[in-house]
C-alpha cells in the first residue's frame, strides 16, 4: 500500500470519530455551562483527574476525535491534569473498542485494557498536576500567549463570534454549537490534524505495524512499541486487529498492551495541539507519563498472565471491522467541506486585507 492509499485509509478511518469529536465539542460549548465544567474537572486534586479519566474511558473517540472535545474542556475551565487525563483515557479505550477487544483479544485483555487506560490517564494527569512550578509557568505563558493571539485576531475581535450562545430554543442553540464546532474548532485544529494525518500515513508506509513483531517481547520490545506508537495514528478500534496479529506472531500480552496504550493515546496532531494549548513542558510530561505508565502496566500484565498461566492466544477469535463504509465516506465528506470552508474564509480574509492595504 503506497502513501496516498495509506493517507486515504487513515483519513476515512478517523473521519467518523473526528466528526463525533467536533460535534461533542460543539454540544459541550452550548449545553454545558463553563462553571459546571470548572466544578467537575477544575482544581488541582486527584479526584478531578480521576473523574476525567472515568468520563473519557467509555467515549468512542479516537486520538484525533478527542482533540476538539478536550480542547473545549480545557478552555471551559477544566484543569490541565484533568484535561490530559481525559485526553489519554478517551482514545485508549471506549465502549466500541472494549467490545471488539472481547471478540478479538479475549475476556482477559478486554478487562485489562480499559483498566490500564484509566490508570495511565490518572498517572499522567497527576504527573502534570504536581509538576515543578517552572514547568507549569512555561505552560501558562505559552497557553496565555495563544489565547491572546486568538482574542486579537480571532472571530471574537469583530464582535460577531458564533461562540456566543443565545437562548433561542433547542434547535437554534444546537445549530450554534455545530457552527462553532465546524468553523471555529476546525479552524483551530486543521493545521495540526492535517500534519498529523500526513505524518501518520508516512510512518505507516515506512514502518508497517507488523515490523514490530520482529522485536519479540520484554523491555526492548516495549520501548520499540513506544517509539513507533507515539507518532503513529491508530485509533483504539483499529489497533485491536493489529494487536491480535501481534499476539499471533508471538508478542507477549504486556508488550501488546504497550502498543494498545501508546498507539491510540497520542500522535503528531495530539502533540501539536497540546503544545499550542498548554506549552512544551506539559507535552514532555505527557509523553513521559504515557511511556512510563504503559511500560509498567505492560510488565505487570506479563507477570499476571504468567503467574495465572493464562492462555491469551487461545482466547483470540476473528472478527471483521464493524464501521459501515458509507458512514466513513459521509463523515469524510463533511469534514472535507468544513475544512474547505475554513480555507476559503482565510483566502477571502487575506484578499480583503490586501485590498485595504
Amino acid at each position: 500500500m503506497n502513501f496516498l492509499d495509506n493517507l486515504l485509509s487513515i483519513y476515512l478511518d478517523a473521519a467518523p470519530w473526528l466528526l463525533l469529536g467536533f460535534v461533542t465539542a460543539g454540544l459541550i460549548k452550548v449545553w454545558i455551562p463553563d462553571g459546571a465544567l470548572n466544578r467537575w474537572l477544575g482544581g488541582e486534586g486527584i479526584w478531578p483527574i480521576t473523574k476525567a479519566a472515568l468520563i473519557g474511558a467509555p467515549l468512542p473517540l479516537c486520538s484525533c476525535g478527542v482533540l476538539p472535545a478536550a480542547t473545549e474542556l480545557h478552555r471551559s475551565g477544566a484543569s490541565r491534569g484533568s484535561t490530559v487525563s481525559f485526553l489519554i483515557a478517551t482514545p485508549e479505550t471506549g465502549v466500541d473498542s472494549i467490545a471488539l477487544s472481547y471478540v478479538l483479544l479475549g475476556p482477559v485483555m478486554a478487562v485489562i485494557r480499559p483498566i490500564a487506560a484509566v490508570l495511565s490517564a490518572i498517572f499522567t494527569g497527576i504527573l502534570i498536576t504536581f509538576a515543578p512550578k517552572q514547568v507549569k509557568k512555561t505552560a501558562e505563558v505559552s497557553s496565555s500567549s495563544d489565547v491572546t493571539a486568538k482574542d486579537e485576531g480571532g472571530c471574537c475581535s469583530s464582535g460577531s463570534c458564533s461562540m456566543e450562545v443565545k437562548s433561542e430554543g433547542v434547535l437554534s442553540r444546537t445549530a450554534s454549537g455545530m457552527r462553532y464546532a465546524l468553523v471555529e474548532m476546525v479552524e483551530d485544529l486543521l493545521l495540526w490534524l492535517s500534519l498529523g494525518l500526513i505524518l501518520a500515513a508516512l510512518i505507516s508506509t515506512l514502518v508497517p505495524p507488523m515490523v514490530m513483531a520482529e522485536w519479540g517481547s520484554g523491555l526492548p520490545a516495549m520501548l520499540m512499541m513506544i517509539l513507533v506508537g507515539i507518532p503513529m495514528y491508530i485509533c483504539a478500534t483499529a489497533s485491536t486487529p493489529v494487536a491480535t496479529a501481534l499476539l499471533f506472531a508471538g508478542i507477549s500480552p504486556g508488550t501488546v498492551l504497550v502498543f494498545l496504550l501508546a498507539g491510540p493515546a497520542t500522535n503528531i496532531a495530539t502533540i501539536g495541539v497540546l503544545r499550542q494549548e498548554m506549552g512544551k513542558g506539559v507535552v514532555l510530561l505527557y509523553l513521559a507519563g504515557i511511556s512510563f505508565s504503559a511500560i509498567i502496566l505492560g510488565i505487570l500484565t506479563d507477570w499476571f498472565v504468567e503467574a495465572q498461566a493464562l492462555d491469551i492466544q487461545g482466547q483470540i477469535s476473528d472478527a471483521t471491522e464493524w464501521m459501515p463504509e458509507w458512514i466513513s465516506l459521509l463523515s469524510g465528506l463533511v469534514l472535507f467541506m468544513a475544512s474547505l470552508n475554513v480555507l476559503l474564509r482565510k483566502v477571502s480574509t487575506f484578499r480583503a486585507a490586501r485590498s485595504v492595504a
